[in-house]
């Protein structure tokens, strides 16, 4: 569809739904709104109901869906499922995640074509099946490609990984989801949303010197938290918006999910204008242009936010993020003293720029320009330094512009065009306590290298470069002096860098098989029974309150979806439910003993791992339940989160906050996401207890539950909890699962 048709039909529906008044009479609607209601299938609750933010659950038509590799192993597996010949809306699939980073581009992309060709083989031959684009091996991060490619100002996307966000900087609403929300979309279901609150972040002045957009958001984090953006949209505004490039405006659209925010957007802007023309996509922007003269691609005068932070570009200063969260966020002028109050490795042992958040051209040639001075002095980077173009177009054009030479001039290794989800680091430091940085978005526990040891610290591509040269964390380039290869000291002038390419884009050796349907089977050899396993539907709920719940562990601290369903080398199960529910919450502290992986076995009274815990429950038709803290469930969209719990036996999980997209994830398999009415309940959870629920068989939106919680020493303590289903999503639960229903709906 032309976008200037697309843009129509959001601005037809968005009319439609003031008319019908699920549009509030009077309501001045930011950026977001305009995108989200003009993609609305139905009104919430009837059609003279009011719209409320973070109450009404909203019915939308997603425009298109994106999915990598890792997630499009189970996605594609349900859609199967569904009997459709054919995705609704355009799709895609990007085979970024299962390279694993090692010795340099050619050859780890390689190894990755005979190590995953089984798994990229069926992708494709499922693509083509299904009429879906794929991009193959070296292509180029999802991310990166669905903005040079297929993002544009005034769409609804779907992605099957929670930085889909990052086209949030070319005006698109983008929303990172699990798979069985990515199915929705291919399968023309209306997907549900609680209308999200909006967190207005106006910005003001312009970025100098050593400040990036990358800044912007890492600096947001420290102030926000890893949850405090949990059910907003965070909604950039304000003059400052004009001053940044579009891949700026991506990075902080990207890093968003960092503070659990739904998605975030900016207004289209001239400079996403000429990004879309430097990408050859003139047209668009010409329609852009003129929906932007009618009024749907700005914000309405006076839209109020539900919060609003001001944020002075002028202002901003390099930000260092970490250790193994992303929202501890130091100024650089401060970091020198933590680092010695922490006690923290000075030595950086690598540097790593690039991945999905930093590896625009403009990424590119900012940090070329410090490689230029380097060399100019005689100076490489005192440590590993490993770099990652975000495309195969990015790649060919910084090739052709000379920054890859300069890069590789003072030690960098260029990798694939990939997601570095998969680093093969085979160094010795990373089996001690040792520090790197990265440009990356997360830096949780274990998630670079597989190591617990390694102290992930996030900061822009260019203050990760000045420390790899510096080789010390501590170093500041602003105020800090480099030592030339004579012995003579000399200080890093600002960076600087082209956000568009003056000679265009090169288009390299694209690897994209365009969407097409061809009857075709797909592709599944002996090899791989296990890689890929049939999925086998989940039965449905009896109605019943559950009675006697195990507790399988109680989790104490962060407990991401790496935590729950960890990444690495068990990427290669993504597609296999059995073998991956292996690794069920090996990262999960016990709450009772402190340890990792470790909890009692309520059978046998000896501890053991927590998968096995799980499987011999299973065994036994005994089902069990997980106690989460805070935000269970932050980071990565991966709904294997939600399915490797569900595939064990467990029907219920209790937290005291949940992460968006897992909490749905929960709804979607039919596993019921429950939280403590006053979170300090959390305390009042014994080891060894057994769980019941009083509540849950009339269950309906809005309705009291009550737990039920038998102690070892006889006691029973009742406490309240709080449940956010809706009516569509209890009859995931009673069906089983979202899938299960709409198999039936589909069969009528």
């Amino acid at each position: 569809m032309a976008h200037a048709a697309l843009l129509s039909g959001v601005a037809s529906t968005l009319a439609r739904a003031r008319d019908s008044g699920a549009i509030a009479r009077g309501a001045r609607l930011g950026i977001a709104e305009k995108i989200l209601y003009g993609h609305i299938v139905s009104a919430p609750d009837s059609r003279t109901t009011p719209i409320v933010r973070g109450e009404s659950y909203l019915k939308l038509r997603p425009d298109r869906v994106a999915m990598q590799d890792a997630s499009a192993q189970m996605a594609v597996l349900q859609f199967m499922l569904c009997g459709r010949p054919t995705t609704a809306v355009p799709t895609s699939i990007h085979c970024d995640h299962l390279i694993q980073a090692h010795t340099g581009a050619e050859n780890d992309l390689s190894a990755s074509k005979i190590k995953e060709k089984e798994i990229f083989d069926f992708l494709e031959s499922a693509a083509k099946k299904y009429g879906i684009s794929f991009w193959g091996p070296g292509s180029g991060i999802i991310h990166q490609i669905v903005l040079e490619n297929y993002a544009a100002p005034g769409m609804l996307m779907l992605g099957t990984d929670s930085h889909t966000p990052n086209a949030g900087g070319l005006g698109m609403l983008a929303i990172g989801v699990g798979g069985a929300d990515a199915v929705d979309g291919m399968a023309d279901i209306p997907w549900e949303l609680k209308a999200p609150k909006i967190l207005g972040v106006r910005l003001s002045g312009k970025l100098s010197g050593w400040a990036t957009p990358k800044d912007v958001i890492l600096a947001l984090a420290g102030k926000l938290t890893v949850r405090g953006g949990t059910n907003y949209i965070i909604e950039y505004f304000g003059p400052g918006t004009r001053t940044l490039g579009c891949t700026g405006m991506a990075t902080i659209c990207n890093m968003g999910a960092e503070v659990g925010a739904t998605t975030s957007v900016f207004p289209y802007s001239e400079e996403m204008a000429r990004y879309l023309r430097s990408t050859g996509r003139a047209e668009t922007a010409d329609a852009c242009d003129f929906a932007l003269a009618q009024g749907l691609l700005k914000a309405d005068d006076g839209v109020e936010y539900d919060k609003v932070i001001e944020i002075d570009l002028s202002a901003v200063e390099p930000h260092i993020n970490g250790p193994f969260t992303p929202d501890a966020a130091t100024p650089i002028s401060e970091f020198k003293k933590v680092v010695e109050k922490n006690g923290w490795p000075d030595s950086v042992s690598a540097g790593l720029i690039g991945s999905c958040t930093n590896s625009s051209y403009e990424d590119m040639s900012r940090v070329s320009s410090i490689a230029r001075q380097a060399s100019e002095h005689g100076l490489k980077a005192s440590s590993e330094f490993l770099v990652t173009p975000g495309s195969e177009q990015v790649r060919a054009t910084i090739e052709r512009d000379g920054i890859t030479q300069d890069l590789e001039k003072i030690g960098a290794k260029v990798l694939a065009n990939a997601c570095i989800g998969q680093w093969n680091r085979t160094d010795p430091v990373k089996n001690e306590v040792n520090s790197i940085l990265t440009s990356f978005n997360r830096n949780f526990k274990a998630r670079n290298d597989g190591s617990s040891k390694t102290m992930n610290f996030l900061a822009s591509p260019e203050i990760v470069t000045s420390l790899a040269l510096a080789g010390r964390l501590s170093f500041n380039p602003i105020t800090d002096s480099l030592m030339d290869k004579n012995g003579k000291a000399f200080k890093l002038s600002p960076p600087s860098g082209d956000s568009l390419p003056s000679g265009g884009f090169l288009a390299g050796e694209m690897k994209q098989v365009m969407p097409m349907r061809l009857k075709c089977g797909i592709r599944r050899t002996n090899r791989i029974q296990t890689r890929l396993q049939v999925l086998e539907p989940f039965g449905p709920w009896n109605g019943e309150e559950f009675e006697d719940l195990r507790l399988l562990v109680k989790v104490q601290g962060k407990c991401t979806t790496d935590h729950i369903s960890a990444a690495g080398a068990w990427l290669k199960y993504k597609g296999h439910l059995d073998n991956l529910s292996n690794n069920t919450l090996i990262g999960a502290v016990n709450a009772f003993t402190g340890k990792t992986n470790v909890v009692k076995n309520d059978l046998t009274g000896q501890e053991d791992t927590i998968p096995n815990v799980a499987r011999a429950y299973k065994a036994k038709n005994i089902s069990w339940t997980v106690i989460g803290d805070w935000n269970y469930g932050e980071g990565s969209a991966r709904e294997h989160a939600a399915l490797q719990p569900r595939y064990l036996g467990c029907p219920l999980v209790i937290a005291r906050s949940f992460a968006r997209i897992h909490e749905t994830n929960l709804k979607k398999q039919g596993v019921i996401p429950i939280t403590f009415a006053d979170p300090d309940s959390y305390a009042a959870v014994a080891e060894g207890c057994k769980i019941s629920t009083k509540g849950l068989a009339d269950i309906a939106p809005g309705s009291k539950v009550t737990l039920v919680v038998s102690n070892p020493d006889g006691s029973v303590v009742e406490i309240p909890m709080v449940h956010t289903l809706s009516v569509d999503q209890i009859a995931w639960i009673k069906a089983g699962s979202a899938l299960n229903l709409i198999r039936d709906q589909m069969a009528k």
